[in-house]
């Protein structure tokens, strides 16, 4: 278990001593954190060393891409962190240590992995100088051959065995949380870092991620809510994707500067969220600040002061495709249903919706569940977002789970760390942002359509041809139905005639046994009362008999 991960164990300690991340740790507010603190200024690497500036940053950079990763959620967290730490995650999400410009053309031009040709053959210009570098790869700026301006991205080297070795650490820990917390068994803490090890594996390969670019980008062409870059080359550690003008979302001293409406922004942004998780079920999983932007006039321009102002509203950007999820139908029925159900303050349906869908046991107290729902969700209904501590009520929601013996689907669980991101990043942009007026006629929108009977109907049309051609085989099928069940119905009668033998037999061994003994005993009985050659015979006897029972 974690005593396996020792190695790595200590290079965390050393690291978090070596930069004093206990100077960092906010104890007043959090006493629990009293213990770690002692333990990293135990380690002889924190000895005479004193508070230094952008310590967590760097700690966490020197930790690995998992850690960057765990920094990035938490820098939309400014209800949860203090803002001194803040200011240093935020650094995490696109000022992360960049690697040598000669290791990211080699990366290029490689054959199988990279894009196979020469530098100069596919680009007519390569800066060297890389214009933002993550925790999973860095991007350069380059020219195509015709002319197009393009950001060329670039995965870390050697990154895959870090993430696989970090992922056996926190497979340990979650083993650990698992045998010992019931909230980490209630929400399947196990197979949701599972799932997270492959979802993280699978942005190593930026084919991938390139599909889902342009999935999107087809998702939302034409539309005044979000542009998707257009991918122009990929292959496994590489893609090249058309650039863009625009500012991170966190920037909004820009957008302040330039005239936009902060609000309508943050509106824009929820609709986007819950038209990518309901109209198109592909919905962007790593909305982190640094992968969010919106459009803005050329950055130089706008240094200058000569910035001229956009033909259209500003629309958001979508960069970083790498992890992106979906639901299956019925799941995405059951959000809709939930969110609705607490929408409309409707807790006894909000029960029943949970216990349909087979998250709680059949003897679990369903007016108790109603009430510690409404006692826990209710509050935050008629709050704007800057009023609710979304992390505040998930974790009373675990709570009431472990109290309820209640069991979180894990496919879900992508869809929540989203939720997180997005309450964050409209927590920044406009912290009166009245959330539930503004997602409820969506989903309702939504969930009639999904109801409509012209829709039913014509999706019955456009199965129609299929339901014939199965009609077609339905002779055959029933035919082949009821040989089965002759032939199900025959095993079945050949079974009951064994285990009738079966037992039949038994019984028989078993007369048989009491018989064999009955004989044993009396010969037994005979040979102590008579002495002699006649108690040799019966002694024989009763050897002879045992012998019989035992022979198979």
């Amino acid at each position: 278990m974690l005593l396996s991960h020792q190695k790595r164990l200590r290079e965390l300690w050393r690291i978090a001593a070596t930069y004093r991340i206990d100077t960092h740790l906010p104890l007043e507010d959090m006493p629990q954190l009293a213990p770690i603190a002692r333990l990293i200024r135990l380690h002889p690497a924190a000895w005479g060393k004193k508070h230094q500036q952008d310590a967590i940053k760097y700690a966490l950079e020197d930790m690995g891409t998992l850690f960057l990763k765990l920094g990035q959620l938490l820098s939309t967290r400014r209800d949860l962190v203090p803002p001194e730490i803040i200011e240093q995650l935020i650094k995490l999400q696109d000022k992360v240590k960049p690697f040598s410009p000669d290791i990211a053309i080699a990366q290029i031009v490689k054959p199988r992995t990279g894009l196979g040709q020469p530098l100069d053959t596919l680009f007519a210009r390569f800066d060297s100088k890389p214009l933002a570098a993550a925790s999973i790869a860095q991007v350069h700026t380059a020219a195509l051959p015709d002319g197009h301006e393009v950001v060329v991205k670039v995965v870390r080297p050697e990154i895959r065995a870090t993430i696989v070795r970090d992922f056996e650490l926190l497979r340990g820990v979650a083993d650990w949380a698992s045998a010992r917390i019931e909230a980490a068994r209630a929400v399947h803490i196990i197979t949701i870092v599972e799932d997270y090890r492959q979802v993280m594996l699978n942005e190593l390969d930026l084919t991938i991620e390139a599909d889902n670019t342009t999935q999107m980008r087809n998702n939302f062409l034409g539309s005044p809510l979000m542009y998707v870059p257009e991918v122009y080359l990929s292959a496994k550690n590489v893609m090249v994707m058309e650039r863009i003008q625009g500012v991170p979302i966190s920037q909004t001293h820009v957008f302040d500067q330039l005239g936009y409406d902060r609000a309508t922004l943050a509106e824009k942004g929820l609709t986007i969220f819950f038209t990518q998780v309901f109209r198109d079920n592909f919905f962007h999983a790593d909305m982190h600040p640094g992968n969010v932007f919106v459009e803005t006039p050329p950055l130089a321009e706008l240094s200058a002061g000569t910035a001229a102002p956009l033909p259209h509203p500003p629309r958001y950007i979508g960069l970083d495709c790498a992890i992106m999820g979906s639901l299956s139908p019925d799941d995405q029925m059951l959000v809709a249903r939930l969110l609705l159900s607490v929408m409309n303050n409707n807790f006894e349906a909000l029960v029943t919706i949970v216990s349909r869908a087979g998250w709680i046991p059949p003897s679990a107290d369903k007016h108790a569940l109603q009430r510690d729902m409404q006692r826990s969700i209710g509050p935050m209904l008629n709050k704007p977002i800057n009023e609710i501590d979304f992390a505040g009520v998930l974790v009373q929601i675990l709570d009431i789970a472990r109290k309820h013996h209640m069991t979180i689907p894990p496919q879900l669980m992508l869809l929540l760390k989203t939720l997180v991101h997005v309450e964050g990043l409209g927590r920044d942009l406009y912290p009166a942002l009245d959330i539930w007026s503004l997602a409820k006629p969506i989903i309702n929108d939504w969930v009639q359509t999904q109801l409509d009977p012209k829709r039913k109907l014509k999706q019955l049309r456009a199965q129609l041809p299929e339901l014939l051609l199965s009609g077609a085989e339905l002779p055959k099928l029933l035919d082949k139905s009821v040989q089965s069940l002759a032939a199900q119905g025959a095993r079945q009668d050949q079974q009951i005639r064994e285990i009738q033998q079966i037992r039949a037999d038994m019984l028989n061994t078993r007369r048989n046994d009491w018989l064999a003994l009955a004989v044993f005993a009396i010969a037994i009985a005979a040979a102590i009362q008579i002495d002699g050659w006649v108690s040799l015979i019966f002694y024989m006897l009763a050897v002879i008999v045992v012998v019989i029972r035992l022979l198979p």
